[in-house]
C-alpha cells in the first residue's frame, strides 16, 4: 500500500514522501495515529495545500521535543530487580518499566518512545534511546541493580574509570608544560654561558 507521510518515520522516509508499506502497518499505525494519509491524489493535493502549516507544527512540536531532550540528556533511570548469582534478572526490564522510570523521574513519556531492542535480562548500566519527536532523540542509562545502594556502586564504578582518565592526562599535560619550562631555562642558561665566553675576546 501506498501512503504519503505526514511526518518524518525512521527507517522509512520524510514529511510529504510517498512510500510503500504493509497495509496492516498502514491500517494499525500510521493512520490511526496521523502519521500518514492513503496516498491518492485527493490526499495528496489535500497534503499538499496543508504542507506550510504541517511543517509549521511540526517545527514548533521538534523545539519543545530539543527543549526536553536538552533537560532529559544522562538521565539515569534505577530499576531494581531480583537476580542470580550470574546476574542474570528473574525476569526482564521492559520499554513500559523504563518509561514509567523516566516519568517518574518528571518527564512524561510512552512505551512506544522507549528505543529498545530487546528486553534487558542482566544488571548493569544499560544505554538506551527515547525518541520525543521524529527527529529528536536523547540517551539515558538504565541503572539494574539489586538495590537502591548497588545502584549508587554501579554507577560510581562506572564514572570512576573516566575520572582516573582525566586525572592522567592532566598530569601528562603537568608534564609536558614542566618539560618545556625546564627546556626553557636550559636553552637561557645555554646562552649566558655563550654570552660570557664570547665577552673577554670581545675586550681583547
Amino acid at each position: 500500500m501506498q501512503v504519503v507521510l505526514l511526518e518524518r518515520i525512521q527507517k522509512l522516509g520524510q514529511m510529504g514522501d510517498v512510500v510503500t508499506v504493509r497495509p496492516g502497518y498502514a491500517r494499525n499505525f500510521l493512520f490511526p495515529r496521523k502519521k500518514a494519509l492513503r496516498a491518492t491524489k485527493h490526499n495528496i493535493e489535500h497534503f499538499e495545500a496543508q504542507r506550510k502549516q504541517l511543517e509549521a507544527a511540526n517545527l514548533k512540536r521538534r523545539d519543545e521535543a530539543q527543549s526536553v531532550a536538552d533537560k532529559l540528556d544522562r538521565l539515569v533511570v534505577v530499576v531494581i530487580r531480583q537476580a542470580g548469582e550470574s546476574g542474570q534478572l528473574y525476569g526482564s526490564v521492559s520499554a513500559r518499566d523504563i518509561a514509567e522510570g523516566v516519568t517518574a523521574a518528571g518527564f512524561t513519556i510512552d512505551r512506544g518512545q522507549v528505543r529498545l531492542d530487546r528486553a534487558i535480562k542482566t544488571l548493569g548500566l544499560h544505554p538506551l534511546r527515547i525518541a520525543l519527536h521524529p527527529e529528536v532523540e536523547v540517551g539515558i542509562t538504565a541503572n539494574v541493580a539489586l538495590s537502591e545502594d548497588e545502584a549508587a556502586l554501579q554507577l560510581e564504578r562506572s564514572q570512576a574509570p573516566a575520572a582516573s582518565e582525566a586525572e592522567s592526562a592532566a598530569a601528562e599535560a603537568r608534564a609536558a608544560a614542566e618539560a618545556a619550562l625546564a627546556l626553557a631555562d636550559d636553552q637561557d642558561a645555554a646562552e649566558a654561558a655563550k654570552t660570557e665566553a664570547e665577552e673577554p675576546s670581545a675586550g681583547q
